[in-house]
């Protein structure tokens, strides 16, 4: 028994013999390219910062690094509270609904050019010519690292031009979102080398079943019924998906494995960073000073493993090579920054069950336009499930949009503040 469940794990940790339109027949490149070996190695690195910084923090701090690391919690008298929200002097009907296709045409467009482009990057060729096939690029910690950089650029700007309440949160307690978020960024990408794009986006839906385990683990909390019946139809609906949906092309059942156990790291380590960054609202920060903190870190991190791998460098003659690479990934950056700015003023405007529902939606048309333009196919079965779990989504925004006007307090399932 052991020997078969030692082979099934050696057999997913092989690279895709053919993902992603690759020829199965083609030799393994090496060794050191196996998904599982970059990811340890990526975690490695990782712990070459969090574990000497640990050490430092609890037995070698000066006061003043003491002080810059745990931060000073404000007291009552002392914080500086976040302005309330000023309404403007115009909220006729047609203001508010010109304001909210404003934003629903924000976060459509880009989180949509983000999907593409993230398919794109990650399962096409650069370079390519009749007589060449071109190359691919494979590092997905780099894309994690160009994404958090402009996240970084914005946040901080931001932070400077606009007021901000008292920080009072301790820097070193950033680092665990941060580090759950890079590895939930790298298991995302990585996994596109594996499965479909519509297979990641409906992981992504389904992912408010871990998000609960981890809230009654890591917060303490308790679920509605209903909100049990919510994540079982989308379970159900995920299985009709995957298990109607044909094979795509050139992909083998070791491929297919091995996407899954990325897609599952990919959600448990997301659903990890929303119940920290929970938590850490509790020292009264706004969402921008959250995202800041937190792709700080990213950025730390990511630093300093591409640059212990060699891999940096490596990163950035590609991009040399191939100019549309560059403009992609300065694209793919800018949707994640813009995206994330879309997501507090929607919020901020109409509430997050608004701001859910068009989430919803760009899920739905995400799966759409993948399909259009990657030519991949969805059975009739496999479409009705994707039509029960985006129901299932719906439903639980009209369960919870109840249960506040009874008055009832709800809990928050998902932190808003990294949405990719």
């Amino acid at each position: 028994m052991d020997a078969r469940w030692w082979a099934v794990v050696l057999l997913a940790a092989l690279p895709s013999l053919g993902a992603g339109g690759e020829n199965p027949e083609s030799p393994l490149e090496s060794w050191t390219q196996l998904w599982f070996f970059r990811f340890l190695v990526n975690a490695a690195g990782y712990a070459s910062f969090m574990v000497p910084g640990y050490l430092l923090v609890q037995g070698l701090c000066f006061p003043l690094v003491k002080t810059c690391v745990f931060g000073n919690e404000p007291k009552a008298p002392d914080e500086v509270p976040l302005a309330p929200r000023a309404e403007p002097a115009e909220t006729s009907p047609t203001w508010q609904a010109l304001k909210l296709l404003f934003c629903a045409a924000g976060l459509q467009v880009s989180y949509l050019t983000w999907g593409v482009l993230q398919e794109r990057v990650m399962t096409r060729s650069y370079g390519a010519t009749a007589t060449l096939p071109g190359e691919r690029f494979s590092d997905s910690q780099f894309l994690v690292l160009m994404n958090r950089v402009l996240a970084l650029t914005v946040s901080g700007l931001y932070c400077i031009l606009c007021k901000q309440p008292r920080h009072g949160a301790p820097m070193y307690r950033y680092s665990f979102a941060s580090l759950s978020n890079v590895l939930s960024s790298w298991c995302q990408y990585e996994a596109l080398k594996f499965v479909s794009f519509p297979t990641q986006v409906l992981a992504k839906a389904s992912k408010v079943i871990p998000v609960m385990l981890m809230g009654k683990l890591v917060s303490r909390r308790s679920y509605e019924h209903w909100e049990y019946l919510t994540a079982g139809l989308v379970s159900i609906g995920v299985s009709m998906f995957l298990l109607s949906s044909g094979p795509e092309p050139h992909s083998s059942p070791a491929t297919t494995l091995s996407g899954l156990i990325l897609l599952a790291g990919y959600i448990a380590f997301d659903s990890f960073t929303s119940n920290w960054q929970d938590a850490l609202f509790a020292y009264k920060m706004s969402s921008v000073q959250m995202m800041f903190g937190v792709n700080f870190f990213s950025c730390l991190f990511t630093v300093g493993s591409l640059l212990e791998q060699g891999a940096l460098l490596e990163g950035v003659r590609f991009m040399g090579r191939h100019s549309e690479f560059a403009a992609h990934t300065l694209l793919l950056s800018i949707c994640s920054a813009c995206g994330q700015l879309f997501i507090f003023y929607t919020i901020g405007q109409f509430g997050a069950a608004v701001f859910t529902i068009i989430m919803t939606l760009r899920q739905a048309f995400a799966i759409l336009l993948s399909c259009l333009l990657y030519g991949h196919t969805v059975t009739v079965v496999g479409g009705l499930g994707v039509a029960v779990v985006f129901a299932a989504l719906l439903l639980r925004v009209y369960a919870r949009g109840r249960l506040k006007q009874r008055g009832k307090k709800v809990v928050p399932v998902e932190s808003s503040v990294q949405k990719v």
